[in-house]
């Protein structure tokens, strides 16, 4: 069990983390740190973290691993901010989406990438954001990547790896770039097509969507997602989101060609192939 740990950043996925590890006794005692008092004093009030602290000197006191849990694009700032702070047997680690810019700006930041810094990223998460929204099960065998580099130190890998395993996850270690390349796939580019699928029904017909079903409901719910940490991931992925999306294009344009010459076994395929593909992606899930 860890003694004490900081999170800059409660709200859904720093806050879920919190709660987990508080549920399931990983750690003795959490504090938050962030920018607002508000949402400091209601995660406190939610008992997802122990105490709060405004200034980082006071919420580094004394603790064992310090997780960023805020935008991509806030990384370098935070990073300089607790830099004075950081000491020797202290661990780093974060939860962004992307993992190549993480570990250029900790370079960037510290000249080096620390030994005790280790990149991670949990592949669950929700529509809703804030920690009103944080559950303490949210990464129940879910996986959790973590992308160390070659320095880091086998103390702080297997500290980070515990902690998540100590929540429900399940802990996987992989490139750094791999890591980017796979989430440009299966997490970024669907939500670049709900957003983009939301702003076509927007700027062609307002009223679409009012006669929308199930389907565009499911389809679609993403596109709730919250749209700082959904820019910042382009920011900082943008070669690989493009790569897939001018790919997925490409599948588009088939299936265009498909349907406007008129070729009806083509069409079965590819929607049978695609069904069979997503029934047993759901089975091994199960």
């Amino acid at each position: 069990m860890m003694n004490k740990i900081c999170i800059i950043g409660v709200g859904l996925i720093g806050g879920s983390f919190a709660a987990g590890l508080k549920k399931f006794k990983q750690v003795n005692q959490i504090i938050g740190f962030g920018r607002r008092a508000s949402s400091l004093i209601k995660a406190q009030e939610l008992g997802v973290i122990d105490e709060y602290s405004l200034e980082i000197a006071e919420a580094l006191k004394g603790v064992d691993l310090v997780l960023l849990a805020t935008p991509v694009n806030s990384v370098k700032a935070i990073l300089e901010l607790i830099k004075p702070h950081i000491t020797e047997r202290m661990i780093i680690t974060d939860v962004g989406s992307t993992k190549v810019s993480v570990i250029e700006i900790a370079k960037q930041v510290f000249g080096q990438m620390p030994e005790n810094f280790i990149p991670a990223h949990p592949i669950a998460g929700k529509e809703q954001s804030g920690v009103e929204a944080a559950q303490a099960d949210l990464f129940n065998h879910k996986r959790l990547i973590m992308t160390p580099e070659k320095n880091a130190n086998s103390r702080s890998i297997d500290a980070v790896r515990a902690l998540w395993q100590g929540v429900g996850a399940k802990v996987e270690i992989m490139d750094a770039d791999k890591h980017d390349d796979l989430l440009a796939m299966t997490s970024h580019l669907p939500h670049m097509l709900a957003f983009s699928l939301i702003d076509y029904l927007m700027s062609s017909n307002p009223d679409a969507c009012r006669y929308a079903a199930g389907g565009f409901k499911d389809f679609s719910r993403i596109a709730s997602s919250d749209a700082v940490m959904w820019r910042d991931i382009c920011i900082n992925n943008p070669e690989k989101i493009v790569k897939h999306i001018e790919g997925y294009q490409q599948s588009l344009s088939n299936l265009a060609n498909l349907i406007k010459h008129n070729q009806p076994e083509a069409l079965e395929k590819l929607f049978s192939d695609a069904k069979s593909a997503r029934d047993s992606w759901l089975n091994s899930q199960s």
